[in-house]
């Protein structure tokens, strides 16, 4: 079992997350992952690569858009890495990472600083929000939570705390809230300048929405 650690974690994550409807499924943990490995070695960056990874596929396990009792399923988690007999840093690498890196808990100045793998992964996760994936899960996620696709009337929102974050205001506006700024909080060289060449395709794509829009 512990030579083959990262496949009993990818086998639980498949498990928590194949029939997940809001756009965060195993197949975006999966690519989350992908996007791991390619910033560690786009920056070759020296870090461990079994944190990186099952961090990536574990952290939407635990997150509170996909799970009601968050605390039970980080008490799995645990379980999972315990029986895998992870290493306590290891473990507390990867709970602190999966625990800290979404967006909306770097909205307040208490925010929990990461190590350089939860930097990864987050950085992983970002990448997932920007760009044409971006923009079709924005979508996804809006409209399953009946969010309008644009008024005029209705401002795009500064948030400053997660409960704010996620009452969301418009599809439209969430470029302006989110997606527009995760280029400049992004961690590592190679996901930045990734994040500023989608961010180019993001304002496109909005260009050509006001101009259909405003028929």
């Amino acid at each position: 079992m512990r030579s083959n650690k990262i496949e009993h974690v990818i086998a639980f994550a498949r498990k928590e997350l194949e029939n997940e409807k809001s756009g965060h499924d195993f197949k975006h943990v999966q690519r989350v992952a992908n996007y791991a490995k390619m910033i560690v070695e786009g920056d070759q960056l020296s870090v461990d690569s079994f944190v990186v990874q099952a961090s990536a596929y574990l952290h939407d396990v635990i997150d509170d858009k996909v799970v009601e009792d968050v605390a039970s399923k980080v008490k799995e988690v645990e379980a999972l890495l315990s029986g895998l007999e992870v290493s306590e840093g290891q473990m507390k690498d990867i709970l602190h990472s999966i625990q800290n890196m979404s967006y909306s808990k770097g909205l307040t100045d208490d925010a929990e600083p990461l190590s350089l793998a939860g930097k990864i992964v987050q950085d992983a996760d970002r990448l997932e929000a920007v760009g044409a994936m971006g923009i079709l899960r924005t979508a996804y996620y809006g409209g399953g939570h009946g969010h309008p696709i644009y008024d005029e009337e209705i401002k795009p929102k500064t948030f400053t705390s997660k409960a704010e974050y996620r009452q969301g205001s418009t599809v439209i506006n969430h470029f302006y809230e989110k997606l527009f700024l995760l280029p400049d909080k992004m961690n590592t060289t190679y996901a930045r300048n990734l994040a500023f060449e989608r961010k180019q395709f993001m304002e496109q794509f909005l260009d050509q929405f006001y101009a259909e829009w405003h028929v």
